[in-house]
């Protein structure tokens, strides 16, 4: 039994100020009855976020930071026959253009229909589809490109984006070879093509007479070929959605129901000595604890050691 917790921390004052008036019985129970084995920390501007990098580990694939395919993985899961070609999911989104810089809305507030969602993908198709691609509808917030161009692409998990100036995430890497860089400048293109085809489109203007978000660009993301994918990692994910909108006090309540309802049974299989890890991922890194071979003497003595869930949370 592994579980596997995204956005458990975040680099902020008002994710600490949270984590440190927040009670986490079952998580600090179980940090005792576990022991610390592979940890991976580097900082919170790197493409791939440590939840992505964890899993890719737990995995085992081949990769580096940007150029993890989780596209082919969940285009494969969404009935696409993958092959060996590279994909890319296409996420629809907004973004917002402000007086000094442009961030990306959480593709969640568009709630954005299927017939919508097919009429703009139908609108868009062409600009990606040529003799290297082309693009194929999934669901209405995923979208996959399959192109010989997303081969060894780096590109930033849309989770690092939300909320966010998005050219902290467009610039790519000055060190990257020329190929790469034309690659960048590759996507750069067709967003800004996107771009102006679905400005004044009728789909986004009946959205925005109702009050609803245009949809005004895309977020791509999750470039590669596909690899197998055995390791079984159970993902908790209901941190994700408070903490991207910066709402502390759902974060706390998520955090609170996660300790309870998903930690406590993990306690209670580790209490009987069944093989249990857990993954915890922040903003910068994440850290993997594992259930050791311990004698009957040592787990009694594991109830009365204690450790500080917030200290190895902020750590993350």
């Amino acid at each position: 039994m592994h579980l596997l917790i995204p956005h458990a921390s975040a680099v902020s004052e008002a994710s600490a100020h949270t984590l440190r008036d927040l009670a986490l019985p079952n998580l600090a129970r179980l940090l005792t009855r576990l022991q610390p084995t592979t940890r991976d920390v580097d900082d919170e501007y790197t493409l791939s976020p440590p939840h992505e990098r964890a899993l890719a580990t737990a995995q085992g694939w081949h990769g580096a930071d940007g150029r993890w395919p989780w596209a082919a993985l969940q285009a494969r899961a969404d009935g696409i026959d993958v092959g060996r070609r590279p994909w890319g999911q296409v996420t629809p989104v907004h973004w917002h253009v402000g007086r000094e810089h442009i961030t990306l809305a959480d593709p969640l507030a568009l709630a954005l229909p299927a017939d919508e969602s097919r009429t703009l993908f139908d609108a868009v198709r062409p600009l990606f589809d040529d003799d290297d691609g082309s693009l194929a509808w999934a669901a209405p917030d995923r979208w996959y490109l399959s192109h010989e161009q997303l081969a060894d692409l780096p590109c930033a998990s849309i989770d690092r984006v939300i909320g966010r100036n998005v050219d902290l995430w467009l610039r790519g890497d000055p060190q990257a070879s020329v190929e790469q860089l034309a690659r960048v400048r590759w996507v750069r293109r067709l967003q800004n093509e996107v771009q102006m085809l679905l400005h004044q489109h009728p789909v986004n203007e009946a959205r925005e007479a109702r009050g609803a978000l245009p949809v005004n660009s895309f977020w791509l993301s999750g470039c590669g070929r596909a690899q197998s994918a055995s390791a079984e990692v159970t993902v908790n994910d209901r941190l994700r959605a408070p903490l991207l909108a910066e709402d502390w006090a759902g974060w706390a309540e998520s955090w609170r129901a996660l300790d309870a309802d998903a930690l406590g049974p993990l306690v209670a299989a580790a209490d009987r000595g069944e093989g249990v890890s857990l993954t915890l991922c922040g903003e910068r890194g994440w850290q993997r604890y594992d259930a050791m071979q311990r004698s009957l003497w040592q787990r009694l003595g594991d109830r009365f050691r204690t450790v500080d869930p917030h200290a190895t949370l902020t750590a993350l």
